[in-house]
């Protein structure tokens, strides 16, 4: 091989790296024997579906929490009710609290997507997959850009949520049962962290607040109901639970809601909660303030205290500037003690 050759073809590598870090997490596996999208559900999982009045083919909803590292899985029962299933680890997700804004960014999404069958990834590169769906009808009201954002294994992300292998095969399997089962998608919900009014207020100077305040109404929804709420964009921003039906223009107004009883009085507990929650914050802070600046006060006049011990018995000069004597004179042999008796 030539030189010549040789940097191109380094270079042609060095491109395809950058465009697969580009891209998020796709990727394919070629077809092979491989069966590993259609294993069963453990008997226990099943067991415990059954225990909480549930069944494999029953509708889903999975929520993700970026603080908290975790994924849940809530499944429907007997009563139509949504009851918490699983608990997932999250075994590494890209980025730092808040919304992905552009292809590249290493950002892993926020917001409310919907799974069908078709972003199911059975032969992924990491294991097992499913497409978050990213860009969703808000991000692209917004102008953000991302392609293969996933929940997957092999625990690596570059913008995805990534679990363990042993994870995401139950999680697969779940989703895979659940379309299995008629419904032809589940909701994945993912947030910054728990949305409660004291995790808010510590990121109440966040860009994001105002995001974040707008997925929340989702959050609570869910929480109050149990049961997924129907998401839309209008004045690109989310709505949940629009009147009339049929599908919003992102930018256009937003129509009326469907009240759900207790909610009004859920959002003003919470929103005045969030207020007593920033001004406790702000307290708090100040009090840290305080107590550090009354600590480097105090460090400093012990310092200064000890100094002037120093110098009042000699001390206080620098090592540095203590010249060693030289006289070019042997020193002394030392005298040998007379041994005792």
């Amino acid at each position: 091989m030539t030189a010549t050759f040789l940097r191109k073809f380094s270079s042609a590598l060095i491109l395809v790296w950058v465009a697969l870090g580009l891209v998020a997490c796709g990727g394919f596996l070629p077809k092979s024997s491989d069966n590993r999208h259609n294993q069963p559900l453990p008997s226990a999982t099943v067991s415990a579906l059954r225990a909480m009045g549930s069944s494999p083919g029953e509708a889903m909803v999975i929520r993700i929490f970026k603080q908290e590292k975790v994924l849940e899985v809530w499944k429907r029962t007997s009563s139509g009710q949504f009851k918490q299933f699983k608990t997932y680890e999250i075994c590494a997700y890209s980025g730092n609290l808040g919304p992905k804004i552009k292809e590249g960014d290493r950002q892993s999404p926020e917001g409310f997507y919907t799974i069908t069958p078709g972003l199911m990834n059975p032969r992924s590169s990491y294991y097992l997959a499913f497409n978050t769906g990213f860009p969703n009808k808000f991000d692209r009201a917004h102008g953000r850009t991302g392609s293969d954002l996933m929940v997957h294994g092999d625990c690596s992300s570059r913008g995805c949520y990534a679990m363990t292998d042993d994870g995401i095969a139950e999680i697969y399997s779940l989703a895979r049962e659940t379309f299995k089962g008629g419904n032809s998608s589940f909701q994945l919900q993912i947030f910054p962290f728990k949305m409660t009014p004291a995790n808010l207020a510590k990121q109440a100077s966040s860009e994001h607040l105002g995001f974040w305040k707008d997925i929340k109404e989702g959050y609570d929804l869910f929480e109050l109901t149990k049961a997924p709420p129907a998401w839309d964009v209008c004045e690109r921003q989310y709505i949940f639970n629009a009147t009339g039906g049929g599908a919003l223009n992102p930018m256009g107004p937003c129509p009326a809601v469907t009240q759900i009883a207790g909610m009004t009085e859920k959002l003003q507990a919470e929103e005045a909660a969030f207020t007593k929650a920033v001004e406790t914050e702000a307290q708090r802070a100040q009090r840290e303030a305080a107590e550090e600046a009354a600590l480097k006060e105090r460090s400093a006049a012990i310092s200064g205290f000890m100094g002037g011990i120093g110098n009042l018995f000699g001390g206080g000069g620098k090592d540095e500037d203590v010249v060693p004597v030289i006289t070019g004179k042997p020193a002394p042999t030392p005298l040998m003690r007379p041994a005792r008796l």
